[in-house]
């Protein structure tokens, strides 16, 4: 406020020495009175008069302004202040939002979300029924097999003629499985399934080669083509998961190869609990050439049920009960000659769980064959890592007394018990909806690599061990297929879900067998490692 009112003081200084000029001036006119005569000294003095009295309206019309620029000053100032506390005022917190607001943004955004997978899935469902699917996938399984030890009756078994009769079996590297396997939908309601096994280079076999209708009523679908026969748990099983190298001697020996030709429902309940398949199939095997000729009409009538009448949902199905019963009806053409061209398939037989080559335990094919039935019975119980599973198998053959060397009826039958056990803590989960088992996952993977800061990661795996024993009696009145008992122990490491390294060690002795360059039965003690992968 000082330094505004510099310039108006100097003014004001500047009429102050004016006036004093001014008064220095009348004061010498005063010295001269005498000499002026009246009227100029009336006249000077008004001059005077008037001059002091502007100046005194000039100093009073300054105050004037003073006042009024102190005026604006002080308010300026205060407004000065106002901008000062109102900056040093913390800011003002944001409004309050809606609580829900930001839940129905979310809700918002699921609908939409939900509106695009709605049109995503129905165009696909339009995209599907305009084309067929097509999948690829396959399997290897390489064993090697080393039979250390056997007796002089095995020895003729497996060689009974030519230049190598009575010799031991060979240790042999083989692919025991090349598969590829083709598989999709036709359109929404069908699907398709084509395997071939190129483990015999020279004879490729078929496998699964089958069209299909699915969505049927009741869960419901209609299989059509080369498929399994569901008889026995091990053979309905997939050979990717089984536990042991090879099937046990019952369910190979009574559902040898398990596949045929023929017409299956499968289906199952609602909640899955509960299982059933059943059809017709033929009994003559058409692997290799793919077709079945002949007038005899071999077939067979099938059917299986099947359930978990326990099922642990809380833990994800690591604990279970799989009870099973499946029969078989069939028609053999036990009165076939060397003129008709099927053969007659009232015949059963198997190896003894290696990769042996030929069948130690046989009943040939059994004149006069007419009918035969099949009982299986299947329970196996999964507690966590542990896991109890038996089957066994009961078979009645009639024959019709009257085909030159017939003889009477005849019965066989079989078992086998098994246990297994994971050391890393996995377990065998199960598929309900059709009563098999399903595909191990390890908790870890095998791998071995180097780290990138020194030193080597390493996964273990998955590592299971299983003990399995196996009973198998073909040998009743005239036919002498032999009785065979085996024993088996296994150790199983998975690398990864889809690869493994399994071994076997497996002890078997046979006797009551039909006499075979004047022997009847034997021994052997056989170890096997298998390398399997599949995709």
């Amino acid at each position: 406020m000082f330094i505004m009112r510099v310039p108006l003081l100097a003014r004001i200084c500047g009429l102050l020495a004016g006036v004093a000029l001014s008064t220095t001036g009348f004061a010498q006119s005063l010295d001269n009175i005498h000499t002026m005569d009246d009227a100029d000294f009336l006249f000077n003095n008004r001059s005077q008069q008037h001059w002091a009295s502007e100046l005194q309206e000039r100093l009073d019309a300054a105050d004037q302004r003073l006042t009024a620029l102190e005026s604006k000053q002080a308010e300026r100032s205060r407004i000065q202040q106002v901008d000062y506390l109102l900056d040093e005022l913390p800011a003002a917190e944001a409004p309050l939002e809606d609580p829900n607001a930001e839940l129905i943004e979310r809700l918002e955004t699921l609908e939409k979300n939900w509106e695009k997978q709605a049109a995503s899935e129905a165009k696909k469902k339009a995209d599907a029924a305009k084309k067929t699917t097509f999948e690829v996938g396959g399997r290897i399984h390489l064993d090697y097999w080393n039979f250390a030890e056997s007796s002089p009756g095995i020895d003729n078994f497996e060689h009974p003629a030519g230049p190598l009769v009575g010799t031991d079996p060979e240790d042999r590297w083989a692919f025991r499985r090349i598969r590829m396997e083709f598989s999709g939908d036709i359109q929404q309601t069908m699907f398709w399934r084509m395997q071939v096994d190129f483990a015999e280079t020279e004879d490729p076999a078929i496998k699964d080669v089958y069209i299909g209708f699915k969505e049927l009523p009741g869960n419901q679908s209609l299989i059509i083509g080369h498929q399994k026969r569901p008889i026995g748990l091990d053979h309905w099983n997939s050979s990717r998961f089984n536990i042991f190298l090879e099937r046990p001697l019952v369910v190979e020996a009574i559902n040898e190869d398990a596949r045929r030709l023929g017409v299956m429902m499968h289906g199952n309940n609602d909640s899955e609990s509960f299982n059933w398949q059943y059809g017709v199939a033929t009994l003559e095997n058409p692997s290799d050439d793919g077709n079945y000729t002949g007038d005899a009409s071999q077939y067979s009538l099938h059917f299986r049920l099947s359930g978990t009448p326990w099922y642990d949902e809380t833990s994800d199905g690591r604990g279970y009960l799989h009870l099973a019963v499946a029969g078989m009806f069939a028609n053999p053409d036990g009165d076939a000659n060397a003129m008709v061209t099927d053969s007659n398939e009232g015949r059963f037989r198997t190896r003894m769980a290696q990769r042996s080559s030929t069948r130690w335990l046989d009943t040939g094919r059994i004149a006069g064959a007419d009918w035969y039935e099949v009982l299986a019975l299947e329970a196996m119980l999964n507690i966590g890592s542990v896991q109890f599973c038996s089957e066994y198998m009961n078979v009645w053959l009639q024959r019709d007394g009257t085909t030159p060397g017939t003889g009477p009826d005849v019965q066989f039958n079989g078992f086998y018990t098994q246990v297994s056990y994971f050391l890393t803590g996995e377990h065998i989960p199960i598929k309900r909806n059709s009563g098999q088992i399903d595909r191990i996952k390890p908790f870890e993977n095998f791998f071995l690599v180097d780290r990138c800061d020194g030193g080597v990661g390493r996964g273990w795996g998955a590592w299971q061990v299983a003990g399995r024993y196996d009973y198998l009696d073909l040998t009743d009145n005239d036919v002498k297929g032999g009785v065979g008992n085996m024993a088996t122990c296994g150790l199983n490491w998975y690398w990864t879900p889809y690869s493994r390294m399994q071994f076997n060690l497996i002890y078997c002795d046979i006797q009551d067998h039909a006499v075979v360059n004047g022997f009847t039965g034997g021994n052997s003690l056989t170890a096997g490692v298998r390398f399997g992968a599949d995709f």
